[in-house]
């Protein structure tokens, strides 16, 4: 299993980012994916998960409303775009296999800073 998540950054209050996941060595089509992330100092935390085929959605009561994940299976990606973000959204961000965060990339670092 490889996941690789690129599209972190700075950015301000009240902005935008979209994330990026490609993942390789696994029947990716097949699976549940998630987005994951940690904040300094804090433990995981499960962001959002999409089905297999990606009809079904569901995010975390933090992020609900402002995030929105899809995936394409014929590339064998995923995203996240992220709107209106809070300093509180402020983390690493991972793509995984499981809620929990088994199986992630190294991460993508968001900053949402003034």
């Amino acid at each position: 299993v490889e996941l690789v998540e690129s599209g972190g950054g700075l950015v301000q209050p009240g902005g935008s980012l979209r994330l990026s996941c490609a993942a390789s060595g696994f029947t990716f089509s097949l699976l549940f994916m998630n987005w994951v992330r940690q904040a300094p100092g804090k433990g995981l935390e499960w962001v959002s998960t999409i089905s297999p085929d990606g009809t079904v959605t569901i995010y975390a009561d933090s992020v609900r409303g402002r995030f929105t994940t899809s995936r394409d299976n014929a590339k064998n990606m995923m995203s996240l775009q992220m709107n209106s973000l809070k300093s509180e959204d402020t983390a690493l961000y991972y793509c995984a296999t499981t809620r929990t965060g088994a199986n992630r990339g190294q991460g993508t670092q968001v900053t949402v800073s003034s």
